[in-house]
């Protein structure tokens, strides 16, 4: 099972985030920790001083990565806590958001990871609960795409040095 202490640690380690700015991250999504228990929440399950990531703090971190990969807009304030569970569904959707991922990219990372999908299987990710087509995305897709995404983003760093370092004409 995917927990959201998991999908923390991947995130801080796919983009080489240090407790700095993982606090920092917190803070921006409205939720303030000490370096200790972001260290807590960090541990794997079974280890001293393990914390379970709750389902607000998940959220305020994936909120913050959003305004530092987007930017924040002028007197914004942090969205208030959903009433409704974070489910894999939305945590998705979030790095959407922040990446700036449209549908070929993500599909390009689910392919990479080894589980393609079709268009429509993607769409029905992101649809409604309540809509005919919804699908909800199990632990093992959201863990596919973490990983699919790690190579993604390798590759996307290796085409932009290859550019940066192309001779000029």
């Amino acid at each position: 099972m995917l927990t959201n202490n998991d999908i923390a640690r991947r995130l801080r380690y796919l983009f080489d985030f240090d407790d700095k700015a993982m606090l920092g991250l917190l803070q921006s999504g409205g939720k303030t920790l000490s370096r200790p228990q972001l260290l807590s929440l960090l541990r794997r399950e079974g280890e001293p001083e393990y914390l379970p990531c709750d389902d607000a703090t998940l959220e305020a971190l994936l909120d913050g990565f959003i305004r530092y990969r987007r930017g924040a807009r002028d007197n914004e304030l942090p969205p208030p806590p959903r009433r409704e569970r974070l489910n894999n569904n939305l945590i998705l959707r979030k790095l959407r958001i922040a990446l700036s991922l449209d549908e070929d990219a993500m599909l390009r990372v689910f392919q990479l990871s080894g589980l393609p999908l079709s268009r429509s299987e993607l769409s029905a990710l992101f649809r409604r609960p309540e809509h005919v087509n919804y699908r909800p995305c199990g632990d093992q897709a959201l863990r596919n795409f973490l990983t699919g995404l790690e190579e993604y983003l390798a590759s996307q760093e290796a085409h932009a040095k290859l550019a940066g370092a192309a001779p000029k004409t």
